[in-house]
């Protein structure tokens, strides 16, 4: 996919991975892009900083939406669709991290399985009908490393990651011949709020920081992956070879994680 001329929808937009990709698209040309956030002050602000990228004729919208809700992501590509007509690109990027056991509260479990899974859910049924009826449309899905490999230290994040990166594979599967292309985003490390402990969980630097990228170089990966139209998007090219590690020997590879939990542990206790 060529981003130019195109309009695009960004969950989770006003910070992070999803600015520096509403900027990333602004550069390319897009026609439109909605920046879509909880914190719809943030999602305006970024609004503002698109200006002098955007080509001419090209604006941006920001949109107060929580992901977690179906009729707030319907009303976003309601509005969405009103202003630019369509939407070519959706992704959805949303999502959040709790640093929790198994034992984590049944309310932390619900929450994650919301933003993490269901909100990709959402987007789905609620953009999906215009782009089968113009037999094309590209839907962006932010998952993590951990969907392919695991978060040794945070088991809702892990799990609702895995179940994301499966949601993605099943919609290529069922509408990829439909015209309907499909990427699926897993980053090791992004030097975002989220990894950096700004959700006031911890102070600790993460055992990710040390092989982190910035959010800009990310945003460069994707718009390579959305050209090549690769299913799985790998700003961290050891992900793959982790992953067929995973993959070939999966006992080794569960020993391995073992040890790495138990230095992650140890390094936070």
């Amino acid at each position: 996919m060529d981003i130019r001329d195109k309009v695009v929808v960004v969950t989770g937009g006003a910070s992070g991975i999803g600015r520096a990709l509403c900027l990333r698209f602004a550069q390319e040309g897009a026609r439109g892009v909605v920046v879509a956030d909880l914190d719809e002050a943030k999602a305006a602000a970024v609004v503002a900083e698109l200006g002098p990228a955007l080509a001419d004729g090209a604006a941006a919208l920001a949109v107060r939406t929580d992901v977690s809700s179906a009729a707030e992501v319907l009303a976003l590509v309601d509005r969405a669709t009103r202003q630019f007509g369509r939407i070519d690109l959706f992704c959805s990027n949303a999502g959040i991290i709790s640093r929790a056991d198994q034992d984590a509260p049944a309310a932390t479990w619900q929450r994650h399985w919301d933003v993490n899974v269901m909100a990709h859910v959402h987007a789905a049924n609620a953009v999906l009908p215009q782009m089968l009826a113009r037999g094309e449309g590209y839907l962006l899905q932010t998952a993590s490393a951990a969907g392919l490999l695991s978060q040794v230290n945070a088991a809702p994040y892990s799990v609702t990651k895995h179940a994301a990166v499966g949601f993605a594979e099943w919609l290529s599967i069922a509408h990829g011949d439909a015209g309907i292309r499909v990427s699926c985003l897993c980053p090791q490390g992004v030097l975002t709020p989220m990894l950096l402990g700004a959700d006031g969980q911890t102070g600790r630097k993460s055992f990710l920081a040390d092989g982190a990228v910035t959010p800009e170089a990310l945003a460069e990966a994707v718009v390579q992956g959305l050209r090549d139209e690769r299913f799985l998007i790998l700003p961290h090219q050891e992900v793959l070879t982790f992953w067929q590690r995973k993959t070939s020997d999966i006992d080794r590879w569960l020993k391995g994680m073992r040890r790495l939990r138990a230095k992650v542990m140890g390094a936070a206790s």
